[in-house]
């Protein structure tokens, strides 16, 4: 079985060392997934939603990372939705272990944030919810 093409959602302003530990993570030989895109900041182009939209259905599946401020990432939540519209699995990652970490906007009531430990990770990636 193949590598699981990921998109990773993210508080581009707060988070993006984690992003990077996630991208390093991938790097792994025993990774079960590729890092296929990434969240960009969304002041970057007026149709960066409808390039979200066609990087997220080109993925397998999509790790939102929550941070402390993830509830006001417009961006994350945007990319949230997108992947609900589109039927593309995700989970949601506890980012940071000694803080209070935040849903997006567009997250369910009923999505569990999930503690980001490197067997989860490869768990939830392979569908494990």
């Amino acid at each position: 079985m193949g590598k699981k093409r990921t998109f990773i959602s993210f508080d581009y302003d707060h988070d993006l060392d984690l992003k990077n530990l996630l991208v390093g993570q991938a790097r792994n030989t025993d990774s079960p997934f590729e890092i296929t895109d990434m969240s960009i900041k969304e002041t970057i182009a007026r149709d960066w939603k409808a390039n979200a939209r066609r990087r997220i259905k080109g993925c397998d599946v999509v790790v939102v990372i929550c941070g402390k401020n993830t509830d006001s990432a417009t961006g994350v939540s945007a990319e949230l939705k997108i992947a609900q519209e589109e039927g593309v699995p995700y989970f949601l990652l506890y980012g940071r272990a000694n803080d209070n970490c935040v849903k997006p906007v567009a997250a369910k009531n009923s999505d569990k944030m999930y503690r980001w430990t490197w067997d989860n990770l490869k768990l939830l990636i392979g569908g494990a919810r």
